[in-house]
């Protein structure tokens, strides 16, 4: 049988509310508490403190506090990645960053969904994967919806949806996002 959190990592319905969660959301907010408040500034302390919070990047993961997300494990990242300020992860499934990826201010990546069915919806949570392949440049105040993937060498507007898969090398703009072009051709 599988734990809840085993449940919410392989995309199945999960009681979000289940103790194991609970604790893993809670030492993840005294953590970016700690990252976003104390600490502010990118310092060696705060350096270790995302080392703790997200283990799953490279070493030169950089992030602007304030930085939000929900557990911080299901964040895993290639070489070079740059999170600007008030950016907000909701990892209930993996997030998959490549490498040279750049998110602007305010992004939003949501793994977290619901289901469609109200009465499942009062009990049960659920979440999809995102995947954002290498030399992405995600703009300001995008946000990235549950199960989405973006292709290599992609570019989000900023202020744009991204509620379907983006094939690489494509710029893809408004709400919900469209390809506008393709890029690097």
């Amino acid at each position: 049988m599988k734990t809840e959190k085993e449940k919410m990592m392989a995309g199945e319905l999960y009681l979000s509310g289940n103790d194991e969660l609970r604790k893993d959301r809670r030492k993840a907010k005294n953590l970016l508490h700690r990252l976003n408040v104390t600490e502010y500034r990118i310092t060696k302390q705060a350096r270790l403190l995302l080392a703790e919070l997200i283990p799953n990047t490279a070493s030169n993961f950089y992030v602007e506090p304030p930085f939000f997300c929900d557990y911080g494990y299901n964040i895993h990242c290639g070489e070079n990645v740059y999170f600007n300020t008030n950016c907000v992860v909701l990892d209930a499934s993996k997030v998959t960053i490549g490498s040279n990826v750049l998110f602007g201010p305010g992004v939003q990546l949501y793994t977290a969904t619901h289901p469609i069915d109200a009465e499942t919806r009062r009990t049960h949570s659920l979440s999809k994967p995102i995947t954002i392949g290498d030399d992405c440049w995600i703009g300001g105040n995008a946000i990235i919806c549950p199960g989405v993937t973006i292709g290599k060498g992609c570019v989000i507007g900023a202020g744009s949806v991204v509620t379907k898969d983006v094939p690489d090398n494509s710029m893809a703009v408004g709400n919900p996002a469209k390809i506008n072009r393709k890029l690097n051709q």
